[in-house]
């Protein structure tokens, strides 16, 4: 699995109240939706181009965060992401086709002049996360094998845990299964360059039409403590996508105490460097 040759995206706003917790919702007063749940816009984290400027730099790691110079306010994002093939029609994207999910961190500096989403997501090398345990999906219809799974998101300083993330169900995400999809689609080949949002037409164009894309579906709500502590250099982010049906929350904090998850848990360890 080469998530190099990948182009990589992000849903902004797909999970009740992050964004008011993130301090980012004033960014989107300007984006017109259809309804109030409606996520707000896709932005691009990664481009597989040399054209691409800071987007050309391949930004996920497995292990580790650099923390970025000159910024104090960096966050845990917790999300899971899905690992799809990108069918076309002429220059258009037609449909998306999950194959995999994974835990993801769509770690953040919480930039408030940014005029663009993208400018807080890369700032270099292992700037983001994926775990290396990925989940296949032999579909992402309703009912589908990722309905009974659940994340979650722990801190953890000095050898002290602090749960960060609220642990939410997959199927707590605004919009999901085909209706997410459906509503990607529709971005990739209609998204204009306008306020916080890029013109993801002309990215795909430019990394020459990707047959695959990571794409992380939104971010959870923080706990108190997510959403007043920032990290810092040695800290341990740990983001943990489990089947709810199989593991308690317990059996999971556990796990995060001992930096030790079981076999079919897709679970991200980072230390922040």
């Amino acid at each position: 699995m080469n998530f190099e040759q990948m182009i990589g995206f992000g849903v902004a706003g797909n999970f009740a109240g992050h964004l008011e917790q993130a301090g980012e919702a004033a960014d989107f007063t300007q984006v017109k939706t259809e309804n109030a749940i409606q996520p707000k816009a896709i932005f691009p984290f990664y481009v597989p181009s040399e054209n691409a400027g800071f987007l050309s730099t391949f930004p996920l790691s497995h292990n580790q965060i650099n923390f970025p110079q000159g910024a104090d306010n960096l966050q845990i994002e917790p999300e899971i992401a899905l690992i799809c093939d990108l069918i076309y029609k002429g220059k258009q994207v037609e449909q998306i086709i999950p194959r995999y999910f994974a835990a993801y961190n769509d770690c953040s500096i919480r930039r408030p002049n940014a005029k663009k989403i993208c400018e807080k997501k890369n700032w270099g090398e292992a700037s983001k996360g994926i775990s290396s345990k990925l989940i296949p999906l032999s579909s992402f219809i309703k009912g589908s094998e990722i309905d009974q799974y659940r994340i979650v998101c722990f801190h953890k300083r000095n050898g002290e845990l602090n749960t960060y993330g609220i642990d939410s169900p997959a199927i707590g995400y605004s919009y999901f299964h085909q209706q997410l999809l459906d509503w990607i689609v529709d971005r990739m080949n209609n998204q204009p360059n306008e306020g916080p949002m890029n013109h993801i037409a002309s990215l795909l164009e430019q990394a020459n039409y990707p047959k695959q894309a990571i794409i992380s579906i939104g971010a959870t709500r923080y706990t108190e403590f997510g959403e007043t502590h920032f990290l810092q250099p040695d800290d341990l982010s740990i983001v943990v996508v489990y089947n709810g049906e199989k593991y308690s929350a317990e059996e999971i904090e556990q796990m995060a105490r001992d930096d030790k998850f079981a076999d079919d848990i897709s679970a991200l360890i980072q230390k922040v460097v």
